[in-house]
């Protein structure tokens, strides 16, 4: 099977697994998703985080496994996906709120996207959050075509403490008290 067959095949089998193409609903006065679906999930606490490349829209690249020295929360997330793209503000709003304690990092999951994801991010105008994308699904691949989002929470050493499959309320306490393991907050 050629790499491309074999990306196209996971990224279909991303889409079918968790997202739909459908509108968000509404987002709660707090600012957190409706019927959120993601708990935090620490069977994996304890795995490198993978040294795969990233690009940005005008192509510098970031190599994930090079970011040691502050927690980062990895977000996987697609422009079709409807609860990535409701989660998207409430990342931003993380990243704010932790500035240099966490670097939030948001990868889209989308095939030839860099247009779609450009839009997005124009129209969202976010703060804190920098349009990275992962044109040959590397990232899907290292985390066994996990449904989107997926967010992973690594430590200053770049080793995983837990993720989340699913929309997840990144506003709730629980999740701040989570994030706050590995910031000292």
């Amino acid at each position: 099977m050629s790499r491309f067959s074999l990306t196209l095949l996971v990224t279909l089998g991303l889409a079918v697994s968790a997202c739909d193409r459908s509108e968000p609903e509404p987002a709660q006065e707090s600012g957190a998703s409706a019927q959120a679906t993601g708990e935090i999930d620490r069977s994996n606490a304890g795995d490198l985080m993978p040294a795969s490349n990233v690009r940005d829209l005008d192509g510098r690249v970031l190599n994930l496994g090079a970011l040691q020295g502050r927690p980062v929360l990895l977000n996987l997330w697609a422009t079709w996906c409807a609860p990535c793209k409701k989660e998207m503000p409430l990342l931003d709003q993380l990243a704010a709120d932790y500035d240099d304690q966490l670097q939030v990092i948001t990868v889209s999951q989308d095939l030839n996207g860099q247009e779609k994801v450009a839009a997005f991010f124009a129209e969202n105008e976010f703060g804190y959050l920098e349009p990275w994308m992962d044109p040959d699904a590397e990232l899907g691949f290292h985390y066994d075509n996990t449904p989107l989002p997926t967010t992973v929470l690594y430590d200053a050493s770049g080793v995983e403490v837990w993720r989340v499959r699913g929309d997840y309320d990144w506003s709730s306490e629980e999740a701040r008290a989570a994030i706050d393991e590995v910031t000292g907050l």
